[in-house]
């Protein structure tokens, strides 16, 4: 044994040869024995079937373990173990990852493995499940993929060891490469293909087999372009031409989104598809990080709620005052909503790597497959005529079945026996071996029948094969119409949009932000609330949606702030961008999209919003239920968010707050007891916001004011007052109904009781209900269908007709001094909703 440190002396026999080798070719020759190796072994797919080298090790090495679409799934430990030992001398990583991808939806057009578990999700955001938790067997697409395969279709060729053989190619029953497309990066070139719907790819393949010399834009007629398992949008499709014409083109990729109403408050940008290979987290990050920066405004939140049951989703909540459409095209412009692909097809033909356009990708698997069906054709008419060979010479002996047996009973052997049948019958020695192998049992009348049968169907058979593979059109036309078969049974719509023009959602006429530009803030009886840019006078008519009568509008900015003002005296600023924008496309339009007060403001228990008002202009006037008036002076402090506008007594509350006109309106009360006061607004000085107001009409003992508005006395007005019972429940009354000319109320002083307006008649004692304004009055009831009203004025202290139905709600024209059906609280619009 030799010391640390010595050197052991060679043996005696050792013969020193030292070998001088350049090392820049030592280093060119390994290098492109690497290069070769990846590039055929790795990272190119073949043009014909589309699969790499471990692709298609998988799908072969899957059916030869039986894993079929109709049979059980198996660990996909298996499956890899089985391709690595016996077909794939590499990692099992490697192995794993591509049957992965190729049970991914979002990576492969048509699955070619069906998996149970977790394969991972779109974009490579979360990593697969190790093989020992998934499950996979081939999908049925896969199986059309190794149809046939044992027909003698393809060549085979020895293992990485030689112990076993695999295929060169697969029979590939349909245009795999175009459909599913490929990637790899190989030494020195790279190759990236789009995937492609089936039936667009099949009617392309079908036209090159009947027209061989058929033109690219012929071909792209039946392929307009990319359809990618994701879906979403391509925009431009130059670059889609030039990669059909010479095999490389870039195009652009855009998510799908859409606006809607996230919240009954605020916009939002859904996005249901993502570009290609783009996962929600590496979006959702992007987002986050150019909010952060401050590189995009106007993104208030953001949610993923994809989930298996509704797919992908992506709710990006849009700041009020910014327009959506402006928000979107700067996600398009700064994330990976919008992704550029390049094209690049490159793939083995016959052997070699070349850059194939749409045309050559097609015809080349149309050559393929022809030469697959004339082999398979080949292989089934080589079995039927030695099945036929068969059938002649049972078909013989069957005929001379005495002499059969007695050449059979005086041989010595069975060697002797099958020679002298061949001698004595002409049969060869396959027919004679099979006559003494087949069991007497079978040599009955009824099987002579059979073989008979037999032999004229293998006739049929071998002619219809022969007649195959000596005319080039029959054998064509075959392929064609197997291809066709599988586009009618597998092919799925497109999902890809193809859009001639970039695609640009905003122009130099949509800016960021929302304009200040003027608007009007509505209130609606139900206590929703919208705004609307329109600044025409709205006809009450088609104004009103169900539930939904228009009872205060103040005019208003889009960045400014109207005044809530609510029965408990107090006035909320709200924030007009805050309020849902309504349609401009509607005309005239309704409040059916505005959203609850409560959405806005928070109230005390049985306080309501009774009117608007603005807040950069004087005329907010108030009545109370007790008979007080006031108008309110301007003098609002600009920090507080609240405040009070009138100093209550204990038990009142305010009936109706209003913006006036003009001092040359009317003012007017209507009583529970049936009285009207009107008189001159101008009489109302200005006070202070802490003030109580002052008497507006006198009230007799247990009466209350129910109606309180602005009249302009020039205009053509009506009075309209609906009798009851104080007894009777809300909105179940049919009493008797007046509609009267306001011009026969007389005027009176303020503070005065004003004069009868109503005559009660028997189980009447009381208002339920009363409106005055300008022409034409219209009503609704409980369900928010329009009632007529009567079309005969009364007498103003008339008791009016029997009413058909109960009236929950009246309105006038919207837009001018009148004033409509008191508002019912913010959470009454729900259950009025549900009435209906």
């Amino acid at each position: 044994m030799a010391r640390r440190g010595t050197q052991t002396p060679p043996p005696p026999d050792f013969e020193e040869n030292i070998v001088d080798v350049d090392v820049s070719e030592e280093m060119r020759g390994s290098y492109l024995e690497y290069a070769y190796s990846v590039i055929y072994q790795r990272a190119l797919p073949d043009a014909r079937d589309g699969l790499k080298p471990v692709q298609r090790r998988i799908l072969y090495s899957m059916n030869e373990m039986g894993l079929r679409p109709d049979r059980g799934h198996v660990k996909c430990a298996r499956v890899v173990g089985e391709v690595m030992g016996k077909l794939h001398p590499h990692g099992d990583s490697a192995i794993y990852d591509a049957l992965v991808r190729l049970a991914q939806s979002w990576s492969m057009r048509m699955q070619l493995v069906d998996g149970h578990g977790n394969f991972g999700s779109l974009g490579g955001d979360d990593s697969p499940a190790a093989m020992r938790y998934t499950e996979a067997r081939m999908s049925r697409e896969a199986a059309l993929m190794v149809s046939s395969i044992d027909e003698e279709t393809v060549d085979f060729r020895p293992n990485y060891d030689g112990q076993e053989q695999e295929p060169e190619v697969l029979p590939s029953a349909f245009p795999n490469l175009l459909v599913n497309g490929s990637s790899g990066i190989a030494v020195g070139m790279a190759t990236n293909m789009a995937p492609h719907n089936l039936g667009e790819v099949i009617a392309a393949a079908r036209h090159l087999i009947d027209n061989p010399e058929a033109s690219l834009d012929d071909l792209m007629r039946f392929v307009p372009g990319p359809d990618l398992p994701t879906g979403g949008k391509i925009v431009g499709l130059e670059g889609i031409r030039d990669a059909y014409e010479t095999g490389r083109g870039i195009f652009r990729t855009r998510a799908t989104a859409h606006i809607e109403s996230v919240t009954p408050r605020r916009k939002g940008i859904v996005v249901t598809e993502l570009p290609y290979a783009v996962g929600p987290e590496r979006v959702v990050s992007k987002i986050k990080d150019l909010v952060n920066a401050k590189k995009i405004s106007g993104i208030s939140d953001l949610k993923d709620l994809t989930d298996r049951q509704q797919g992908l989703r992506l709710v990006i909540e849009i700041k009020n005052g910014f327009h959506p459409e402006a928000v979107l095209e700067e996600l398009y412009r700064l994330t990976p909503m919008e992704e550029t692909f390049g094209i690049n097809n490159v793939a083995l033909v016959d052997g070699q790597p070349r850059t194939l356009g749409l045309r050559e990708l097609l015809q080349v698997y149309v050559d393929h497959r022809i030469d697959v069906v004339r082999r398979r054709s080949l292989f089934r008419r080589k079995k039927r005529e030695d099945r036929l060979h068969l059938v002649d010479g049972l078909v013989i002996a069957l005929l001379n079945i005495d002499e059969v047996i007695r050449v059979i009973r005086e041989s010595e052997d069975s060697a002797e026996a099958k020679t002298r049948l061949m001698g004595t019958f002409e049969l060869s020695e396959i027919q004679a071996q099979y006559i003494l192998d087949t069991p007497l049992r079978r040599l009955t009348k009824y099987d002579r029948l059979e073989l008979e049968n037999e032999k004229e169907r293998l006739t049929r058979e071998i002619a219809a094969l022969t007649a195959i593979l000596e005319s080039e059109t029959k054998l064509r036309a075959l392929v064609s119409s197997e291809l066709a078969e599988i586009a009618k049974t597998y092919g799925t719509p497109r999902r890809t949009v193809l859009l001639e023009s970039s695609g640009q959602t905003r122009t130099a006429a949509v800016p960021l932000e929302v304009a200040d530009d003027p608007c009007r803030v509505l209130l609606s009886s139900t206590g929703l609330l919208a705004r609307t840019t329109s600044l025409e006078p709205l006809p009450g008519e088609g104004a009103r949606a169900p539930h939904d009568v228009i009872v205060s509008i103040v005019n208003a900015t889009a960045r400014g702030q109207v005044g809530a003002v609510t029965s408990a005296g107090r006035l909320i600023r709200v924030d007009v961008l805050d309020l849902p924008a309504l349609p401009t496309s509607a005309a005239p339009p309704s409040l059916a999209g505005g959203a609850p007060m409560s959405e806005f403001v928070s109230l005390d228990k049985d306080e309501t919003v009774v009117g608007l008002a603005s807040l950069d202009s004087p005329g907010l006037t108030i009545g109370t239920e007790q008979g007080v008036v006031k108008r309110v002076a301007p003098d609002y402090p600009k920090s507080a968010d609240e405040f009070e506008v009138i100093g209550l007594k204990d038990g009142d509350r305010v009936v109706r707050a209003l913006q006036l006109e003009s001092e040359d309106h009317e003012l007017v009360f209507i009583t529970s007891d049936a009285q009207l006061l009107r008189f001159p607004a101008s009489s109302v000085r200005p006070q202070g916001r802490a003030a109580g107001g002052m008497a507006g009409v006198r009230l007799n003992a247990g009466a209350r004011a129910i109606w309180f508005g602005a009249l302009d006395g020039d205009l053509e007005s009506r009075v309209v007052t609906i009798a009851g019972s104080s007894t009777a429940l809300p909105g179940t009354q049919t009493g008797a109904i007046k509609v009267a000319d306001y011009a026969e109320y007389p005027a009176k002083g303020r503070a005065t009781g004003g004069v009868r307006a109503h005559r009660f008649l028997k189980g009447e004692d009381v208002l339920i209900l009363a409106w005055a304004g300008p022409t034409p009055a219209k009503a609704s009831g409980m369900t928010g269908k329009p009632l007529d009203l009567p079309t005969e004025l009364g007498r103003r202290d008339g008791s009016g007709v029997k009413l058909p139905s109960p009236i929950t709600a009246i309105s006038g024209p919207v837009g001018t001094s009148s004033a409509d059906a008191p508002p019912q609280p913010a959470e009454s619009a729900d259950s009025a909703e549900s009435a209906e």
